[in-house]
């Protein structure tokens, strides 16, 4: 077996984004028309309490079973998939090696040399490595960013996506997906980005990943165990319901008047919390920053009604939902009014789904 295994493939433009996460199941299409992106179809299907659990597939039949009721829903007839693997459960670096080496030496390099890289032995993970580009420091090298996996967690989502009849094609890391995606969120940036310091920050249902960008690159991520659950268990606390009917009554909004004069506030207030903490955590890394100039909520939190405003009072820093699909045309079979509803969820998916559109390897 080679040692890369498609944690950088793509450019296979019949490929869905699929967000495996612990609560759901998000599926997206993405099409390119002229220099326009077109969302061709999109579904999200709940999963069973504890089918996904730290980030790991416990049961791949259910996680399989909700995969194909999301592509039935969508109507989608690719069966191609891009899939991603948690930062937790990645390790990704930065390696210099010698410009004149062809891809296949660099990859015989890394094998023997892996023990330097990576603290398990090469055959129990998967490994990939792109070249980012010239050394800063020596003509004579370049910059080569290297992920490697442990096996079975991509073992995991490749065998829920075959037996959901799919074929995976990619498996990426989500925070890289999050960067992917994080292209579509430039017409929402003061200056579109240029020169300022952006905090995306994706608030799933266990995890809290946060992105800082600077001119639009990447220079911060740190995941942290926070998310919607905590909602879910309070509520399933103060009124006695299950996890099943404590979900079901918050996504509906019917839950009793006081959730939202004494449940929701404390849980708003954690989240700022949680949010000014990982941005004190990248002040004290990456010294050379003072300020945020924009915060860009995500995830299923974001879908918290005026979540944006209040975010923004406590934290004191500008603050707008994600809207990666402002700019794309969207297809009927993605149903607009519904996609508008869960856009700010399915970024991960989206940055999944780009991967369509990646050069090929030469």
């Amino acid at each position: 077996m080679a040692i890369r295994q498609s944690l950088f493939g793509g450019g296979d433009q019949h490929l869905i984004g699929l967000d495996i996460s612990s609560s759901s199941v998000k599926l997206l299409e993405l099409a390119r028309k002229g220099e326009r992106f077109h969302v061709e179809t999109y579904a999200v299907e709940p999963l069973p309490p504890n089918a996904v659990s730290d980030k790991q597939i416990a049961e791949p039949k259910l996680v399989a079973e909700a995969i194909g009721r999301a592509v039935n829903r969508a109507g989608t007839r690719t069966r191609q998939a891009a899939v991603a693997v948690s930062g937790a459960a990645v390790i990704s670096k930065i390696i210099e090696m010698p410009a004149s080496l062809s891809d296949d030496e660099m990859e015989e390099q890394i094998r023997a040399e892996a023990d330097q890289y990576i603290p398990y032995p090469i055959d129990e993970v998967n490994v990939d490595f792109e070249v980012v580009g010239k050394n800063a420091k020596n003509v004579e090298m370049v910059d080569v960013l290297l992920a490697a996996c442990r096996k079975e967690q991509v073992d995991q989502r490749c065998a829920a996506i075959e037996l959901a009849g799919l074929k995976p094609k990619v498996v990426d890391i989500e925070t890289y997906a999050l960067e992917n995606a994080a292209q579509f969120l430039e017409h929402q940036m003061p200056d579109g980005g240029r020169g300022r310091t952006i905090a995306l920050v994706d608030i799933g249902a266990n995890t809290m990943s946060v992105l800082i960008l600077h001119d639009r690159h990447t220079i911060y991520t740190r995941d942290q165990a926070f998310g919607g659950r905590q909602l879910t268990e309070e509520i399933m606390r103060h009124y006695g319901m299950s996890f099943e009917e404590a979900t079901k009554a918050k996504r509906a909004g019917s839950l009793p008047e006081d959730y939202a004069a004494e449940i929701l506030p404390n849980f708003i207030v954690d989240m700022a919390m949680q949010i000014d903490r990982s941005l004190q955590f990248f002040f004290s890394a990456v010294t050379q920053y003072t300020q945020i100039d924009q915060i860009i909520l995500a995830g299923g939190c974001a879908q918290i009604e005026g979540i944006d405003a209040q975010i923004q009072e406590r934290l004191q820093i500008p603050t707008v939902i994600a809207r990666p699909f402002a700019q794309m045309s969207v297809g009927a079979r993605a149903k607009p009014a519904n996609l508008a509803r869960d856009e700010a969820a399915l970024l991960i998916a989206c940055g999944l789904a780009f991967r369509a559109f990646d050069e090929p390897k030469k």
